[in-house]
């Protein structure tokens, strides 16, 4: 599946749903914003690009590897939700790029991003981009892994970005930082010896 440059540039400024259940989630994974192609599908980190998804599975956390390029299914969306997991964005914005961001925008997303957490009430919250979150929540200090600070009473981590477009990360490095945030939050087993 693909869209052309002008099918994608008409979702700009287009909002997509957070993925959440009716109980509370185990862990909430957030992004930055969603990118066009994400708007376009009505997926989270739905860029075929994107490792979120590899990485999950590669983690253990999800029991295959979920094709998200032309949008989740029904039963891929239920299969997150009834492993505890939740996904939305700091900015509800989707753009081409998250530079195209205002630092407002981030903190403001920031503040409202609080409210649904301070509702949804998850034990770990995850911020996947270290300096979407050094803006949103003012630590311009801020390294990736726990933080020190709690957000709605859950435990705070900041994990790589899975964008294709940091090439830091791979596959394996995300699925190991995934693999912490998971097992802090108790959606999988800690191995044990380790952590």
């Amino acid at each position: 599946m693909g869209f052309t440059r002008a099918e994608l540039d008409g979702f700009r400024d287009a909002v997509v749903p957070d993925l959440v259940g009716d109980v509370p989630p185990r862990l909430v994974f957030v992004g930055i914003n969603p990118g066009l192609w994400t708007a376009a599908t009505g997926t989270h980190f739905a860029h075929p690009g994107n490792r979120f998804y590899p990485a999950l599975h590669r983690a253990g956390i999800t029991d295959r590897e979920l094709d998200r390029v032309a949008g989740l299914s029904d039963a891929d969306r239920q299969h997150l939700i009834d492993r505890g997991i939740a996904i939305t964005n700091i900015a509800p914005r989707a753009t081409a790029k998250a530079s195209e961001l205002t630092s407002e925008e981030l903190r403001s997303g920031g503040a409202a991003l609080r409210g649904r957490l301070a509702i949804w009430r998850p034990r770990v919250v995850a911020v996947a981009g270290i300096t979407a979150y050094r803006t949103a929540f003012a630590r311009p200090r801020a390294v990736v892994g726990p933080q020190q600070e709690t957000i709605a009473d859950a435990e705070l981590w900041v994990v790589p970005n899975p964008s294709g477009l940091n090439a830091h990360e791979t596959i394996e490095s995300l699925a190991a930082r995934y693999r912490e945030v998971a097992e802090a939050a108790g959606v999988v087993p800690a191995v044990p010896g380790q952590g």
